[in-house]
């Protein structure tokens, strides 16, 4: 497994329980946000600023375009970004506290306090020309807590490493939902469709364009050619996000894998399998 997917696996749970801590749920509910979708919504467009739907879709990618109506502009009436990102970070904060607290030395301990600084150091590193959401989450102001900057920058590395993912996506001409099909068939998740709450003809008529291009069977399996396409996408994705490792070095990327395998293993025990973001168990 190469750097750029080797840390993503390592990082992802740690950005992830900000979804589905009840910390996190918590703070945002008091925020005004009402409902999972809306949370998930309105706190990760927050970096952006109080854009509209049609951006935020655009950003995200992976969504039908109803799924962000229902949450954009509303959210923003209900608590303005500001108070989202405020939100969101007081929920982490308090979720990791929890869930980090038996790590050698807690969640502001040396050993948080390294990893904290070799992931912020690759975040600083990332080159975010063309990438939306990770430049907006770049440049947001570093918390001083270790748990906290280390939060900050796997957001920062996530959303850098989507970023690729989407470009990756429209250079192979795969829209959203043909996405989710696509990762659906290969087996990497069996609840993408119902999480994200698909209809029946928008994810069929995913399935026929698949289809026609031979990318899928008429049992909805992938065929080699549907495969070798996925397999692309994915090689795309890791090159695109292999530069704050390159950047970073190896001896030190190692060293932030062996200190992040505690730490991811603590994050994912907030995180239900199956999630609505496709996160794999690892």
């Amino acid at each position: 497994m190469d750097d750029a997917r080797r840390l993503w696996t390592l990082l992802e749970p740690l950005h992830a329980v900000t979804y589905f801590a009840p910390e996190a749920r918590d703070a945002a509910d008091a925020a005004g946000l009402r409902g999972f979708w809306m949370g998930y919504v309105a706190q990760r467009a927050a970096p952006l600023g109080a854009v509209g739907p049609d951006a935020a879709w655009a950003c995200f990618h992976g969504f039908h375009r109803d799924r962000i109506t229902r949450a954009l502009p509303d959210a923003w009436a209900l608590a303005d970004p500001a108070t989202c990102l405020a939100s969101r970070l007081d929920g982490v904060d308090r979720a990791l506290r929890r869930l980090l607290d038996d790590v050698p030395g807690g969640p502001d301990g040396e050993h948080v306090a390294e990893a904290a600084a070799l992931a912020g150091a690759a975040a600083d590193a990332a080159d975010t020309a063309g990438r939306v959401l990770a430049a907006a989450n770049q440049a947001l102001p570093r918390p001083p807590e270790p748990h906290l900057a280390l939060w900050q920058a796997a957001t920062t590395l996530r959303e850098h490493r989507g970023d690729g993912h989407v470009a990756a996506l429209v250079t192979h001409g795969i829209g959203p939902v043909s996405a989710h099909r696509l990762k659906t068939a290969a087996g990497e998740s069996a609840s993408l469709r119902e999480s994200r709450r698909l209809g029946e003809e928008v994810w069929a008529s995913a399935g026929d364009g698949l289809l026609a291009r031979g990318w899928l069977a008429t049992d909805g399996a992938l065929t080699d050619a549907g495969r070798a396409a996925r397999d692309a996408v994915e090689r795309d994705t890791d090159r695109a996000a292999a530069g704050p490792w390159r950047a970073l070095g190896g001896t030190a990327t190692d060293r932030l894998a062996e200190l992040l395998g505690p730490l991811t293993d603590a994050a994912a025990a907030a995180i239900p399998f199956p999630n609505p973001i496709g996160l794999p168990r690892s």
